[in-house]
């Protein structure tokens, strides 16, 4: 949802985290894998980080501004604890997780898809500490893509095994003065009104989307999914993430946004290179005013407020149809805790802190661009109102209105985005693969991972 999707928060921000033994962890304070009966069990008290010096061991995603600002006010009101920080690209953590929780666990962890993690053991189960700080009395819909069933599956029911910072979406960036060049003195309402942009920018010289495609997590997935949102309901594609019996993304209203992708490729709305772009070169051609539209999530607005002051606009990807109803990727920014951390409980307070601290709600808002966890009736800071962070806020609350969340179709399973999504969309735009092709070997991908665990 897709941190990064991630998604994530980028890439996306956005990307989101999610065997016949339960991967079941101890209950809260506790170093070896239990029955995930004992993992669920209330607490005696409320945990914490105590007085005495610890020093939380974290690993974190590149380039990301968010975590860090989150640890160092941390560390000012609890000045007892320490942080050792890693950090990777999240591809690197993609490969790297399953490794790095089994040989030397982090106290708290940047997720991929969490669902092969659970499987096999690596993740402490957070149901105690659920229970301990009335997690459980959130809006179940916050950590409803967090939780797994026994052995991994499904998603979005079971037991909680991760937190997020934040709760991320997606949706498109546009710079104003290149709008403004083109006549567009509004978003567009509908995908039609969309298209025209495009064509008015290419028409003008504009790079109508800036986007990343290069590297083993390909950023072309957020405009597919975005063009899913558009044809069809979010409903059957959280099926298939959540990993239901017989979900498929092999759908007609996710061919049409397939095809619909790869007109907008051989209309040339890309620049060329996408194949060869990252994500840290898209933002910064984008903060370059080299292009019109990014695909992106909201873990950018503080950044680009901050780059871009009142440049840059953001809009939730129109309906085919007006009047539709609006859907986008929006999850948590997903960390968990390792099965054996050393410091469970302070990682646990902390996770705990971020949702519910006032002054750490205001850094979620202010550095990270989006809507904290927590408390439906918890603090929310003023944002002004001329700020690309407003407008990303508002359009969490539209889709809210529109029960359009989706979670991010590159956490289906751990491998299906470096693995099935990343080379068959750079098949794509290098004419070597087919709209209908895509959707085939993908699902094929699919069904073959779910059958291999």
């Amino acid at each position: 949802m897709a941190r990064r999707v991630r998604p994530g928060r980028s890439t996306a921000a956005l990307v989101v985290a999610v065997g016949a033994l339960a991967a079941a962890c101890g209950a809260p304070g506790s170093n070896s894998p239990q029955p995930a009966a004992s993992a669920s069990a209330p607490l005696s008290g409320t945990p914490t980080c105590g007085t005495a010096p610890v020093a939380l061991n974290g690993y974190f995603e590149t380039g990301f501004p968010l975590p860090k600002a989150l640890t160092t006010e941390f560390s000012k009101q609890h000045p007892n604890v320490t942080w050792n920080i890693r950090e990777d690209q999240f591809a690197v953590i993609t490969q790297n997780a399953p490794r790095v929780l089994a040989d030397n666990p982090p106290d708290l962890m940047r997720l991929p898809q969490v669902s092969e993690l659970v499987k096999d053991n690596l993740l402490k189960n957070l149901d105690g500490y659920a229970q301990a700080f009335g997690w459980d009395k959130w809006p179940a819909s916050q950590l409803e893509q967090l939780r797994l069933g026994p052995g991994g599956r499904p998603r979005g029911q079971g037991s909680l095994y991760a937190m997020g910072l934040n709760f991320s979406m997606t949706g498109v960036f546009y710079n104003k003065k290149l709008a403004a060049r083109i006549g567009m003195s509004t978003p567009p309402a509908t995908l039609e009104e969309f298209d025209a942009a495009l064509a008015k920018a290419k028409d003008a010289g504009i790079t109508p989307i800036v986007q990343f495609n290069g590297g083993a997590t390909g950023g072309l997935a957020f405009p597919l999914q975005s063009l899913m949102a558009s044809y069809g309901p979010p409903g059957p594609i959280n099926d298939w993430i959540f990993q239901k019996p017989g979900a498929t993304i092999d759908t007609p209203s996710n061919l049409r946004a397939a095809q619909h992708l790869e007109r907008w490729v051989k209309a040339g709305y890309f620049q060329k290179d996408v194949n060869a772009v990252d994500y840290a070169t898209m933002m910064s051609r984008f903060i370059d005013g080299q292009g019109l539209f990014m695909f992106n999530g909201d873990w950018e607005s503080g950044n680009l407020d901050k780059q871009m002051p009142g440049d840059v606009g953001f809009l939730l990807m129109p309906p085919a149809q007006k009047g539709g109803k609006r859907a986008t990727m929006s999850a948590p920014l997903t960390f968990g805790i390792g099965a054996n951390a050393k410091n469970a409980d302070c990682a646990a307070f902390f996770l705990n802190w971020v949702a519910t601290d006032r002054k750490a709600r205001e850094i979620t808002v202010e550095v990270g661009g989006s809507h904290p966890m927590g408390p439906a009736d918890a603090y929310m800071p003023d944002v002004a109102a001329d700020t690309v962070t407003a407008g990303t806020l508002a359009a969490g609350a539209d889709i809210a209105k529109d029960n359009g969340a989706m979670d991010f179709i590159a956490n289906a399973t751990g491998a299906i985005y470096a693995k099935s999504w990343t080379p068959n969309l750079q098949k794509l735009v290098a004419g070597q693969q087919t709209p209908q092709g895509l959707l085939k070997a993908v699902q094929a991908d699919y069904t073959s991972q779910l059958e291999g665990n």
